[in-house]
């Protein structure tokens, strides 16, 4: 039996019977149960959406952290690479310009592209590329080091011997004071044959016992420059330099002797092919001659220099 239901009636004062239908028990459950879902999912909602939970606040502030020190760390790069460009720029200019050498070619230092971002932007994925690029310059970086390690270590050991090189490069006149050349360096008329002939070095004349100098550090070597030569000197300085002096009267030296730039080495002659008593001078660069004259700078003034290049162009007669 369905038990009555009262409620209290303020107007009349006295309590009354209600008849509740099955149709209206039905639809106060439904709004019940539609107001305890809406409030569910309104709570859901903010749970994950709105409102970060402390576990999920302390990792997103470590995941901005770790995005901040990977963007530090990849402005440290590139402030690395623009440091080490530098480097590599200033130690071609070391081997152009004081070595007079090549250097590591450029394409093989591996350049390194720049990547910028602000942090703040970065999301996940980029971070994970953003990692990725930093190691693959990180490694690239590496290897530039080594290659300019080892670039470096030729330059101190170019520079070790500098001092050496430049010693060995003839630098002053064979014969002291002179300043003028008989027959220079070029085609030039043949003394005995009369026709024009590449002459292979400069005609210096001097009385006979003129003293004759080495003009850079080297060693006497055992070679002779030829029978037409006469009695001749051939110093090897190194550094694919030589020099060769000839028509002596007498020389100073030995073969296998050392000697330095001014050292007497013997005196002015008149012997092999010769028309009259001067000095056969050539200078030799991996055994190519050249014009001995370009040669001629320590011990001369700018008015020397001239005066000796003028004469040695003219188009006479060689001596030898």
């Amino acid at each position: 039996m369905k038990k009555p239901f009262y409620f209290f009636n303020t107007k009349t004062l006295a309590f009354e019977k209600v008849e509740v239908s099955a149709k209206d028990i039905i639809k106060r459950i439904v709004w019940i149960l539609l107001t305890a879902l809406a409030f569910s999912v309104v709570f859901v909602w903010l749970s994950f959406y709105v409102v970060d939970s402390p576990s999920e606040k302390m990792l997103q502030k470590e995941n901005n952290e770790l995005k901040e020190k990977i963007q530090q760390m990849n402005n440290k790069l590139n402030m690395m690479e623009i440091v080490l460009l530098d480097i590599q720029e200033r130690d071609e200019n070391v081997y152009r310009t004081i070595f007079e050498t090549a250097p590591i070619p450029i394409e093989k230092r591996n350049p390194i592209f720049s990547y910028g971002q602000q942090s703040d932007t970065i999301s996940m994925d980029e971070t994970m590329k953003l990692l990725q690029h930093i190691e693959t310059k990180s490694d690239k970086m590496i290897l530039q080091l080594a290659l300019q390690s080892r670039s470096l270590d030729t330059v101190m050991r170019l520079a070790e011997n500098k001092s050496e090189m430049l010693a060995a490069i003839p630098a002053i006149r064979p014969i002291k004071n002179m300043n003028r050349i008989a027959s220079g360096f070029g085609r030039r008329y043949h003394p005995i044959l009369k026709v024009l002939r590449a002459h292979t070095g400069v005609d210096i004349t001097a009385p006979r016992g003129t003293p004759v100098y080495a003009t850079a550090d080297g060693v006497i070597s055992r070679e002779n420059a030829g029978s037409g030569y006469g009695v001749n000197i051939v110093i090897n300085h190194g550094f694919s330099y030589k020099t060769i002096y000839a028509h002596l009267s007498k020389k100073n030296v030995k073969p296998g002797q050392k000697v330095k730039r001014g050292q007497l080495i013997g005196y002015v002659g008149n012997t092999g092919l010769s028309s009259g008593p001067h000095l056969h001078y050539e200078v030799r660069k991996n055994d190519v001659p050249v014009n001995p004259v370009h040669f001629m700078f320590e011990d001369i003034t700018p008015e020397e220099y001239n005066t000796i290049l003028e004469s040695s162009k003219e188009i006479n007669q060689a001596l030898s």
